[in-house]
């Protein structure tokens, strides 16, 4: 294609699972939806630090239910048929807020406020019909019973409207990023454009999407031996473990983003009663719900910043900084978030983003596949 593919971005938060869009140069955010101002505010400002330009359709700050407002559904179709005209095909990307379907955080489900989120989500993409969307949420939604009665629902009604779609549990260590994260990926593409591109389905299902861009094998990665836990010594040295993958530890992480030197780096939370806490979890030992501390030599767990979670950095007897945060959710470098933007926000907007590596790694399987259609289609 020599075109870039437009995309009407919803939930976007900071902006990473756009971000990762961007970076692939095959498409472009033409329209930005985002509640929660610090977040959009974040957005902005990173973008501009890294000389992207602003949407054509512009920002919005509006609850995405005011969106099925007839004079408000109206303008958005409006400009959703305005960039057809420009754009080969276009799309809609979001992952609606998932903590009703979490376990760890509400698990309401469906009835929980940003559980009719997704439903809400899902009736804007059958509404306004766009030629492909992506929608992702946390694996609760997918593997817990009552939940997954739920997702099934969500995709017999967009079925109904005439999508065909596909969806994988993908967990993004797997594309590189240093993070134990699973996320459910639905990936789906209007009836126009399965005949269009001659998609191979079967019912509702598309049957040759290929889920591709991985880096390593998850079964690959759990079998190297990882490094268990070391009593703490703060600012210690530590030489690297043989049988391992440094790509994906969060000290290759640190330098590769030169964290120490990052605008953001000095910016993490400060205990209210001092450090004693700090200094006795052992470097490694993430297995508690809450202060986790991360180990230099291995991946993180899922970055989950909230609910009262709280990281450690391996040996520095703090919390993780913002810099950090943002290297272990794969971010570039360049991304810089606003000096004067709360802590509680970062972390909050942080934790709540796609990892950048794999959302990079979904845009290019998506780019692939309508590509290798559009070249067979010539052929």
């Amino acid at each position: 294609m020599e075109n870039k593919l437009g995309i009407f971005s919803f939930f976007s938060g900071a902006g990473f699972l756009d971000l990762g869009f961007e970076k692939t140069k095959s498409y472009e955010i033409l329209f930005v939806n985002e509640i929660h101002k610090p977040f959009m505010d974040i957005y902005k400002y990173a973008r501009k630090e890294m000389n992207i330009n602003a949407p054509k359709f512009g920002y919005s700050l509006a609850d995405i239910t005011t969106f099925l407002n007839q004079d408000i559904l109206s303008k958005l179709k409006n400009n959703v048929r305005t960039a057809k005209e420009e754009y080969p095909f276009v799309g809609f990307i979001g992952g609606p807020p998932c903590p009703d379907f979490s376990v760890a955080g509400k698990n309401k489900g469906k009835e929980g406020e940003n559980g009719k989120l997704s439903g809400t989500y899902v009736n804007l993409i059958c509404q306004v019909q766009p030629d492909f969307f992506l929608f992702e949420n946390v694996k609760g939604l997918y593997r817990t019973k009552k939940h997954r009665e739920f997702f099934d629902e969500l995709k017999t009604k967009m079925s109904k409207a005439g999508y065909s779609m596909t969806e994988r549990l993908i967990n993004a260590i797997e594309y590189g990023a240093p993070q134990d994260r699973e996320r459910i990926i639905l990936i789906g593409f209007h009836k126009n454009m399965v005949k269009k591109l001659s998609l191979k389905t079967l019912g509702k299902e598309l049957t040759d999407f290929k889920w591709g861009h991985k880096i390593y094998e998850l079964t690959d990665i759990l079998e190297k031996q990882w490094p268990k836990t070391t009593s703490f010594l703060e600012n210690s040295d530590s030489e690297l473990p043989n049988n391992i993958i440094e790509e994906l530890t969060v000290q290759y992480w640190f330098n590769k983003n030169d964290v120490e030197h990052h605008p953001n780096n000095n910016q993490y939370f400060i205990p209210r009663q001092g450090l004693q806490r700090f200094l006795e979890i052992k470097e490694g030992d993430d297995k508690k719900k809450s202060y986790k501390r991360l180990h230099r030599w291995r991946y993180s767990p899922t970055a989950a910043y909230g609910n009262n979670e709280v990281h450690l950095h391996p040996y520095k007897a703090r919390r993780l900084s913002i810099a950090e945060a943002l290297s272990i959710q794969s971010l570039p470098k360049e991304f810089v978030l606003p000096a004067d933007v709360t802590l509680t926000n970062a972390f909050k907007a942080i934790g709540n983003g796609v990892p950048y590596i794999a959302a990079k790694a979904l845009a290019l399987s998506i780019y692939d596949y309508i590509n290798e259609h559009l070249k067979k289609d010539k052929e």
